[in-house]
């Protein structure tokens, strides 16, 4: 992770959360303050629906971030999770800043009230922009790739709910990892260490580190522990479904999954491109550790 400047942006998206009617007025009052300042407008298709904004220009959520110069998204984590997936799927860089409407909003990090200090900042040229490290993902199965995604936080690969469990086999490029037998896997990045991996007894890790993690899910030995390897070269992850009764699945940001074959190979990069994300500038990372998971507290 590392903080950039931006250009000021000719073109604003907007994006709520679906169905979140707490931001229906603040998608119009946004609206009206970016065009009050020569700014462009497009809305998300349902969020021009959910605010009731039937004279700006509306697009998909596949098509904005090819249609702006910056997001801004009202919602939780989730929300940025899904709009992040689908800036890295068409290959843009568009930045993202996203508001807080959820009950964490780890990685939607900025308030209501800061939104339009943010935007202001934004449109001076002043903002911050962390650059986040995302992951590529595939799914092999035989001579090609049935899935391909790019995620910012994680990539889990869990056993059926009726399935025993599973062996899944871990090498690094040209490297055999680890052999665990579990309930499943979360690789995860830096950014991605505060969600599913933290929750499961994983370690948190900056963002600005380089590296990727592998934390088992319910280990059946408890010497199979977390760790913490470098981001290059890929890692691979092969499930062991060849017994009766074993079934898994992979799932990717929690927006999309996949069922696994046996033979099936999940293997896990470094993307090319970073997320791009305005900074909140009235608290830095280990503030928002310390405001939102209560960490270090006594």
């Amino acid at each position: 992770m590392t903080a950039t400047r931006m250009d000021p942006p000719r073109t604003v998206g907007i994006v709520a959360k679906t169905r979140l009617q707490a931001a229906a007025p603040v998608v119009g009052e946004a609206a009206d303050w970016l065009a009050a300042r020569g700014v462009a407008v497009v809305l998300e298709s349902d969020t021009a629906q959910l605010a009731r904004r039937r004279g700006e220009r509306t697009f998909t959520r596949d098509q904005l971030p090819a249609a702006a110069d910056l997001i801004v998204v009202l919602g939780g984590d989730g929300t940025l999770l899904g709009v992040a997936g689908r800036v890295a799927q068409v290959g843009a860089d568009t930045p993202i800043l996203a508001v807080n409407f959820g009950s964490l909003g780890f990685l939607t990090e900025i308030t209501l009230p800061e939104l339009y200090t943010a935007l202001e900042s934004v449109l001076a040229g002043e903002a911050r922009i962390d650059e986040r490290r995302m992951l590529q993902a595939q799914v092999l199965r035989g001579g090609g790739a049935v899935v391909e995604r790019v995620v910012l936080n994680d990539i889990v690969l869990t056993k059926a709910a009726l399935s025993s469990i599973i062996d899944f086999s871990v090498a690094c490029g040209e490297q055999f990892v680890m052999r665990s037998r579990a309930d499943g896997l979360i690789i995860a990045s830096p950014t991605g260490s505060t969600a599913y991996n933290l929750a499961a007894g994983g370690p948190i890790v900056h963002p600005r580190v380089d590296a990727l993690l592998l934390t088992p899910l319910a280990p059946h030995t408890l010497t199979n522990r977390p760790i913490v390897i470098p981001a290059t070269p890929p890692v691979c992850v092969t499930p062991d479904l060849g017994r009766p009764h074993q079934a898994a699945s992979a799932s990717f940001d929690g927006q999309f999954g996949v069922e696994l074959a046996a033979g099936d190979r999940v293997v896990v990069a470094r993307a090319p491109h970073p997320l791009r994300v305005v900074r909140a500038e009235s608290r830095n990372y280990f503030a928002v550790l310390r405001e939102k998971l209560k960490w270090s507290e006594r």
